[in-house]
């Protein structure tokens, strides 16, 4: 009686001390994931969303909404492990309707998130958006930046900025980002993505000028590689070596250009638009929230992937091809960075 009693105790010292020790090191995960067009099925008069209705070209129905946002939380669920990520940025969602549908109309529910969003002025109708879990994050300010070419305002996406306090000890700053696709050509397009990039570079020296130690993340589907223009002048984003400055920004998405899986794959080519920037206090401190370069990945989970018949090797598992409903998940891979905190 007495050895079953003291097996039981041990047993329960043991199963305490565990999880402990996993709230002790639990880390702080940040994802941002480009969903491929996630529209609720009511046409919108202000906006060009016609197809994705029940009588438009995609017959997009309550049916396929639910299958999506099952997919969508499908993936945030398992995309950094035991806990789902603590902030989510989201791109290529219609409005907060399909925001609110995800995190209570789902798995998802279970979790303590909060939804940061406002309408953009995009002609499509499409927004950027935030998750962030309220249990590990406390809100301090938000605010979204317009893109402005001279006092014209460019119908596009705006520039979401979020910043909390983690576990009651450090501060972080997010952008979240969607910068003008290269669907209407790569040339006609380039201007309105510098102009994005000067918007955010504008935003990120404000901070720097608060505070030269601030820790930023910067995340999103930039529709330009890690090596473009647009983000090593415009932006002017560094690699992660070493020697970090704390008031300089750098791409941890740097060594995934020239690789397979990218984040997206058009016909054989996969790039990498969907990446992670953080100031140089993320990289070079001593203290607090801190992260290294191989801590920023692509979330290449095997249900995300498919065969590529055509073109050889593999591609995201998405929800159209052309027209063609295929009840995937997306067209962009995730991308996933996580933070580790040093006393």
């Amino acid at each position: 009686m007495n050895t079953k009693f003291l097996f039981l105790c041990l047993l329960f010292l043991c199963v305490s001390f565990f999880s402990f020790s996993q709230e002790q090191k639990r880390e702080f995960s940040i994802m941002f994931y480009n969903v491929e067009n996630l529209f609720d099925t009511v046409d919108n008069p202000l906006t060009l969303d016609e197809e994705f209705t029940p009588r438009g070209t995609r017959y997009w129905t309550n049916k396929r909404l639910n299958e999506k946002l099952l997919a969508v939380s499908k993936v945030i669920m398992n995309a950094s492990g035991f806990f789902p990520p603590d902030v989510v940025g989201l791109c290529e969602i219609e409005n907060r309707f399909v925001l609110e549908r995800l995190i209570k109309g789902t798995p998802l529910k279970k979790y303590s998130y909060k939804i940061i969003h406002k309408e953009s002025p995009d002609s499509r109708g499409i927004d950027v958006a935030l998750l962030y879990n309220s249990e590990r994050i406390y809100p301090l300010n938000y605010n979204f930046y317009s893109i402005k070419n001279g006092d014209s305002l460019i119908n596009t996406r705006e520039i979401l900025y979020f910043s909390g306090i983690v576990d009651q000890k450090d501060t972080l700053h997010f952008f979240v980002n969607h910068w003008t696709s290269r669907y209407g050509g790569l040339l006609e397009t380039k201007q309105n993505r510098a102009f994005a990039a000067r918007t955010l570079r504008a935003s990120v020296d404000s901070l720097f000028k608060d505070n030269k130690n601030s820790k930023i993340v910067i995340l999103g589907d930039f529709n330009d590689q890690p090596t473009d223009i647009s983000l090593k002048n415009e932006l002017m984003v560094l690699e992660p070596t070493v020697n970090f400055k704390n008031n300089q920004l750098y791409n941890l998405s740097q060594f995934w250009v020239g690789k397979e899986p990218g984040t997206l794959k058009f016909q054989s080519q996969w790039s990498v638009f969907d990446q992670i920037i953080v100031s140089g206090a993320l990289l070079g401190g001593n203290s607090g929230l801190l992260t290294k370069h191989e801590n920023a990945k692509i979330i290449n989970l095997p249900f995300l992937l498919e065969k590529d018949e055509r073109h050889g090797g593999i591609k995201p598992n998405r929800t159209y091809n052309g027209f063609s409903y295929k009840g995937g998940f997306s067209d962009h891979l995730p991308v996933m960075l996580k933070l580790y905190s040093v006393p």
